[in-house]
């Protein structure tokens, strides 16, 4: 596997702010050809860095959404057997049906492998798969190559993928897993943070504006009970709605009048928990 001398380096994208330490430890990843294990509550950003990373390196991503029946080798490689088995019956197509090859099709690792350029993968959500799948795709990570059984063939990497891995801060991983990424937790951003988000977001926001919604929507997640609590992605949604109400006036979120809550609380009994408290709140 030959490598770029001239490697570039991860500095940030567009539309991602981004702290330095987390630049640091992305860079060091892809020089270490180390997959990088991103976790934090939801809304931290850590799709959105692979987003970036690729944008910022200017090579292709692909996404690998892991759900819990998840098989690896379907992340590998797909036997297509259902089209074989039709154009064996059928006979019109292009295809030689004895060649077992041609109904081979490339899962997103395959994929990833098979590319002639170097690409970012992202493994989102590793946490819902299983201890096992977990170990066994890493193993394929490591080694840059795995079989094709049907046709007794080995699949080499052509490039070493830029490899980020997400998982929600709910769950554990396991030790042999942690001790083969590179590990960064990516907290909540502070109200600091989350301004410069929004900058980025809303360039023209008056400053009024931006400063009631931040300290209203920080209050807002401090709310006892609240399983889902709002993220930036809300954030963003709960002032665009905010900018086209023409009703709307910063001081009103001052004194504890708070519309679109349903925009910032997703699930119903956090919604209904959130305006008994917002009510508390407007009468103090």
């Amino acid at each position: 596997m030959h490598h770029d001398s001239h490697t570039r380096v991860f500095t940030g994208a567009s539309k991602y702010v981004l702290d330095e330490e987390l630049a640091k430890i992305v860079n060091i990843s892809i020089a270490l050809e180390m997959p990088l294990l991103l976790k934090g509550e939801p809304g931290t950003g850590k799709t959105m860095l692979a987003h970036a990373i690729a944008e910022s390196l200017s090579m292709p991503l692909t996404i690998l959404n892991v759900k819990s029946s998840l098989k690896l080798v379907d992340c590998l490689y797909q036997y297509d057997t259902l089209t074989r088995l039709n154009d064996s019956r059928f006979g019109d197509s292009q295809r030689d049906v004895s060649n077992i090859e041609d109904y081979i099709k490339m899962g997103k690792i395959g994929q990833a492998f098979t590319s002639d350029v170097r690409m970012v993968l992202l493994i989102d959500e590793i946490d819902k798969a299983d201890t096992d799948f977990q170990d066994d795709m890493l193993d394929v990570l490591d080694q840059m190559q795995f079989d094709i059984i049907e046709i007794d063939k080995t699949i080499k990497a052509k490039h070493r993928p830029v490899i980020i891995i997400t998982s929600n801060a709910k769950k554990d991983l396991s030790d042999p897993f942690l001790g083969r990424c590179n590990f960064h937790h990516i907290a909540f951003p502070d109200q600091d943070m989350m301004r410069e988000i929004l900058r980025v977001h809303f360039p023209d926001l008056d400053y009024q504006i931006t400063d009631a919604c931040v300290k209203t929507f920080y209050q807002l997640r401090e709310f006892q009970g609240i399983e889902k609590k709002p993220a930036t992605r809300e954030l963003i949604n709960w002032i665009r709605a905010l900018r086209t109400d023409p009703d709307f006036r910063a001081k009103d979120l001052i004194v504890g009048k708070i519309p679109y809550l349903g925009i910032l609380f997703k699930k119903s009994p956090d919604y209904q928990q959130a305006i008994a408290q917002v009510r508390r709140l407007a009468r103090r």
